[in-house]
C-alpha cells in the first residue's frame, strides 16, 4: 500500500456539505483514473455513498475507453498515471471537446505543477493525503457548475420565446379527451414520439405534457424549433461542435442534445431537417450517441426525443424531402391534435384559461365574455388554431374590449372602426393604467422610453403623473 493510501480513513465519513435537496448526486455521473488500486477503491466507496454513479481506470487509455462509452460529468484524475501523465491526457481531452470538470490529485507538487494544471484546464487541485470532505466539496461544486449551466441555459431560451406557456392541454371536445388519455398511457413509457398538426394546434404543449407525466419530468425539458435555425447551423445546435470544427468555431460548443441529457429533446417542425441530418438524427435515435461537428468522438446520450410536424410527412416521403427508414421509426407512437376548427365546443374553455393566465401576467383585469361573443368566438374558422385565440385575448386584455368579432362564416372578420392612432392610444393608455400612472414602469412594459409616452399623453392632453 502506497504512503497516499495509508493516509485515508478506513470508512467512509459523512461531510458536511450542502442538503440533498439542494443537489441530487444520483443524476451525477464521476469517473475515477488513479493507478492505485486503494485509492481506486476509497474513492468509489466515497462517491458511491453519495449516491453518484462511479466508474475507476487505472490508465490514460483505460480512461479514454470509459469516457467513449459513457457520459462523465466529472473526472477525477491523478497527474503521476503510467504511460500518459495525467496533465497531458487532461490537455487532449480539452481539444477534443470533453468540457466536464476534471480534479487534479497528487501526492508530489510544486507551484509549477499547479499553474500547469490550471492552464490545462483543471477545475481544482487538491494534494494527497486528503479529508474525504475535501474532494467531495470539490464535485459539489463541480455538479453545481453543471446544474446551473444547464438551467441557465433552459431558462435563456424560455426567455428568447421558444417555449410555450400553457400549462397543460384544455379541452372537452371527445377528441381532446382521447388525446389526454393516450397522452397519459405514452408518457410513461420510453418510446419515441410524432406529434402532428397543423400550426398553432399546441404540439408543444402536448410535448411537455409527455415529458411531465413521464420519469423524466424533474429533467430538463429542451424545445427547439428546427424552421427557425439554418440548415448550415442545424447540426451544430442539435449535436455541439469542437473549436475550429468551422469558421466562426472559436471554442468547444455543447449542443441541445447535451443539455437535453436525461431528459426531453422536442424538435418542432421536424419536417424542415435537411435530408443530410436526418439520417443523422435517425443513427442518434437508434444508438444513443451523438458526434459534435469536427469531432471524431462520439458521446453517449440518455434523451428522449418527441417531435412534431406540420407537413404530411407521407407526402414529404413520395416526394423524397424525408427520409422514409426516419418516417417509420418515429411513427411507432403518434398523437395527432386536431385544428380548432373542429372542436368549437373547446373554444370558450380555451378563451376563459387564457384569459385568465393572461390577464395574471398582465397585471390586467379580466375580460367579461357575454353569451354572443362566445358564440362568435366558437363560430369563427379560427385559421390560426390555438395560438390566434391565445394572440386575441391577450390583445383584448391590453385594449380592454374584444377589438375583433369573429365572423360566423369563418373566413373575415369585424375590425371595430377604429384608427390604428387609437389602437395605439388606447394601448399605451391601457398599459399606464394597469401602471397605476407610473410612465416608466409604463414605458418598460411597451418596450419604448419614457420621453415617448410623455410625448403621447401630452398629445392627447392626459393628465397623468
Amino acid at each position: 500500500m502506497s504512503e497516499s493510501d495509508q493516509s485515508l480513513p478506513p470508512t467512509v465519513s459523512t461531510p458536511a456539505v450542502p442538503a440533498a435537496g439542494e443537489l441530487r448526486w444520483t443524476d451525477y455521473a464521476v469517473l475515477v483514473v488513479d493507478d492505485e488500486a486503494g485509492m481506486r477503491s476509497f474513492l468509489e466507496r466515497a462517491l458511491g455513498a453519495r449516491g453518484c454513479t462511479v466508474a475507476a481506470a487505472d490508465s490514460a487509455e483505460a480512461g479514454a475507453a470509459l469516457l467513449a462509452q459513457q457520459h462523465f460529468d466529472a473526472v477525477v484524475l491523478d497527474i503521476a498515471l503510467p504511460g500518459k501523465p495525467g496533465i497531458a491526457w487532461l490537455r487532449e481531452l480539452r481539444e477534443s471537446g470533453f468540457s466536464g470538470d476534471v480534479v487534479l490529485i497528487t501526492a508530489f507538487a510544486d507551484m509549477e505543477t499547479a499553474i500547469d494544471a490550471l492552464r490545462a484546464g483543471a477545475s481544482d487541485f487538491i494534494l494527497k493525503p486528503f479529508r474525504v470532505d475535501q474532494i467531495l466539496n470539490s464535485l459539489q461544486r463541480c455538479f453545481e457548475r453543471a446544474r446551473l449551466a444547464r438551467e441557465n441555459f433552459i431558462l435563456r431560451r424560455e426567455v428568447a420565446g421558444l417555449s410555450g406557456e400553457v400549462d397543460g392541454v384544455v379541452g372537452r371536445s371527445p377528441a381532446m379527451q382521447q388525446l389526454c388519455a393516450l397522452i397519459k398511457r405514452v408518457a410513461p413509457t420510453p418510446a419515441t414520439v410524432l406529434i402532428l398538426g397543423e400550426s398553432g394546434v399546441g404540439k408543444e404543449v402536448a410535448a411537455r405534457a409527455l415529458h411531465q407525466m413521464s420519469a423524466r419530468a424533474e429533467r430538463p425539458f429542451v424545445p427547439v424549433n428546427c424552421a427557425a435555425v439554418t440548415p448550415e447551423l442545424i447540426e451544430s445546435e442539435l449535436f455541439g461542435h469542437v473549436k475550429g470544427a468551422f469558421t466562426g468555431a472559436t471554442e468547444n460548443r455543447h449542443g441541445l442534445f447535451y443539455y437535453a441529457n436525461g431528459g426531453t429533446l422536442f424538435l418542432d417542425e421536424l419536417g424542415e431537417l435537411p435530408l443530410a441530418l436526418q439520417t443523422k438524427l435517425l443513427r442518434v435515435l437508434e444508438e444513443k450517441r451523438i458526434r459534435p461537428v469536427g469531432s471524431a468522438k462520439e458521446v453517449p446520450v440518455d434523451v428522449r426525443v418527441v417531435a412534431a410536424t406540420n407537413r404530411d410527412l407521407r407526402t414529404e416521403v413520395a416526394a423524397g424531402r424525408f427520409r422514409q427508414d426516419l418516417y417509420y421509426r418515429l411513427e411507432v407512437m403518434t398523437l395527432t391534435i386536431p385544428p380548432l376548427r373542429q372542436r368549437p365546443d373547446d373554444v370558450p374553455l380555451l378563451a376563459a384559461h387564457f384569459n385568465v393566465q393572461l390577464s395574471q401576467r398582465l397585471g390586467l383585469p379580466p375580460l367579461v365574455f357575454g353569451e354572443e361573443a362566445l358564440r362568435r368566438l366558437a363560430a369563427y374558422a379560427w385559421p390560426g388554431n390555438v395560438r390566434e385565440l391565445r394572440n386575441l385575448i391577450e390583445r383584448s386584455l391590453i385594449l380592454g374590449h374584444l377589438p375583433l368579432a369573429p365572423e360566423a362564416s369563418g373566413g373575415a372578420a369585424d375590425a371595430l372602426p377604429v384608427s390604428l392612432a387609437e389602437v395605439e392610444k388606447r394601448h399605451i393608455l391601457a398599459v399606464l393604467a394597469a401602471c397605476g400612472g407610473n410612465k416608466s414602469r409604463a414605458a418598460e412594459l411597451l418596450g419604448v422610453s419614457r420621453k415617448t409616452v410623455e410625448r403621447k399623453c401630452a398629445e392627447w392632453g392626459e393628465a397623468l403623473e
